[in-house]
């Protein structure tokens, strides 16, 4: 039987997705018995960023800063928007090299059942965008599964207030899929091959 301690450490890690019971311990002993000085790092690094890191004012990603690096900077075309729903999605989307423009994060997506409506996803801070910022194209970058198909023509109706042109990454991304699996090249075409939606 373990001690209470380790046995809360094996369920600390089950709090991350795709971890169950026999992950968590192997984690839990190797860092014990092998690391000890990776564990006490990580345990430093956990808790610096769980105080630190918090929401950009503009886009919502995470970051240190009141506003992230992609929002504050002036290479960044400022008339391309991409909606995203996570900010894991930036970093897959940074790393193609398939985009030069600006971001907005859902952190998730609508769910009605889960009572995720579009005030959970900020959207009013999106139609301020929309309204104030010199934004020509909206690409919506939601996952397609039905749900965040659905975000996309709320997001869609949406803008269609304002003079904005609102695309899809073209197919390649697989259904049901999420960004973060994909390949760089396969997401730089989808992203190359957008299509407007009408």
């Amino acid at each position: 039987m373990s001690s209470p301690l380790i046995q809360s450490l094996i369920e600390a890690f089950q709090v991350l997705p795709g971890v169950g019971p026999k992950s968590a311990q192997r984690m839990a002993f190797y860092l014990l018995e092998r690391n000890r000085n990776g564990a006490s790092r990580l345990a430093d690094v956990l808790r610096d960023a769980v105080q630190n890191v918090g929401h950009c004012e503009s886009c919502r990603t995470l970051t240190e800063e009141k506003v992230c690096q992609i929002c504050a900077s002036n290479h960044r075309d400022a008339t391309l928007l991409c909606v995203v729903e996570s900010p894991a999605d930036i970093a897959v989307i940074e790393a193609s090299g398939a985009f030069n423009g600006k971001y907005f994060v859902l952190m998730g997506h609508l769910s009605p059942i889960d009572g995720i409506g579009p005030a959970e996803l900020g959207l009013e801070l999106l139609e301020a965008r929309l309204d104030k910022e010199p934004i020509q194209e909206l690409i919506v970058a939601t996952n397609p599964t039905v749900e965040g198909e659905a975000t996309a023509h709320y997001i869609q109706q949406l803008a269609d207030k304002y003079s904005v042109t609102v695309s899809r990454p073209a197919q390649g991304i697989p259904v049901g899929g999420e960004l973060e699996y994909l390949d760089s090249s396969t997401l730089s075409q989808a992203f190359l091959s957008r299509k407007q939606l009408l």
